[in-house]
């Protein structure tokens, strides 16, 4: 079911996405070679702590119920790894390394979304190119996201954006609804037809997030039993932004 929010519920997801987008820039502060993905999210702890917010991700509950929940307060994926990966002591970042943050903040029970991919250092032209592409597949999304339009319209957008450049959407990870619940309805797939789906109206938050392969769109789960790396181990990349439908241009929630 489609939740339309309140005045009210929309004035908390503006707090929590201004706290995300805050989070965001601490963070890409503290990103540099010799850092471990672990201490990014102690700091994201402590971040959100100090905006009385916590993190919708810690102790997430895995698609498989046998499986562990998730352990971190943010998702830290590094080059082919595409979302979902767990912070470590172990994973240290190099030179030349991209590194892609989801974080989210739970602000008086209503959430905000956001993702990021950030050069570690210097990072060569493909690299650099991966991530201009998808964070321009991230607005050519959102410009689609007009009351009155479908979702498949933002998806088509996506992935037009994307494949023309000559990148990869993925398949089995999309964009959704976001608000009193991490994931709400509708599913907003990186893929589709142009006048399908939920139709789009005012007051109904998305949070929109291009994921974007190299390579192929072909990706696995690996032992961790969380982390989506790339199939072929290529680079990928992902943004994202919570936005609210509105009878204009949408409102992008996430950002300072």
């Amino acid at each position: 079911m489609i939740v339309i929010k309140t005045k009210n519920e929309l004035a908390l997801m503006r707090e929590a996405g201004r706290i995300v987008a805050v989070l965001l820039v601490e963070l890409k502060e503290q990103i540099k070679p010799g850092v471990t993905t672990a201490q990014l999210d102690r700091t994201a702890e402590k971040v959100l702590k100090q905006h009385n917010a916590a993190s919708p991700f810690y102790n997430y509950p895995n698609h498989n119920k046998s499986h562990r929940p998730f352990p971190g307060h943010i998702c830290t994926s590094v080059n082919d790894e595409l979302v979902h990966g767990i912070p470590s002591n172990k994973r240290v970042l190099k030179a030349g390394d991209i590194i892609k943050i989801d974080c989210g903040a739970v602000y008086k029970g209503m959430i905000g979304d956001s993702a990021w991919t950030f050069a570690v250092g210097k990072i060569n032209d493909d690299a650099r190119k991966l991530l201009e592409v998808t964070e321009g597949a991230l607005y050519a999304s959102i410009a689609a996201a007009k009351a009155g339009n479908r979702s498949g319209d933002m998806s088509n957008a996506l992935q037009h954006y994307v494949e023309e450049r000559g990148f990869n959407v993925v398949r089995e990870y999309t964009s959704h609804g976001v608000g009193r619940y991490l994931h709400e309805d509708p599913s907003v797939p990186n893929f589709g037809e142009a006048g399908k789906g939920a139709k789009l109206k005012a007051g109904m938050t998305i949070a929109v997030e291009p994921m974007v392969l190299a390579g192929s769109y072909k990706t696995k789960e690996i032992g961790d039993q969380w982390t989506v790396v790339a199939k072929d181990g290529k680079l990928t990349a992902h943004f994202e932004h919570t936005i609210a439908i509105t009878e204009g241009e949408a409102e992008i929630l996430t950002k300072l």
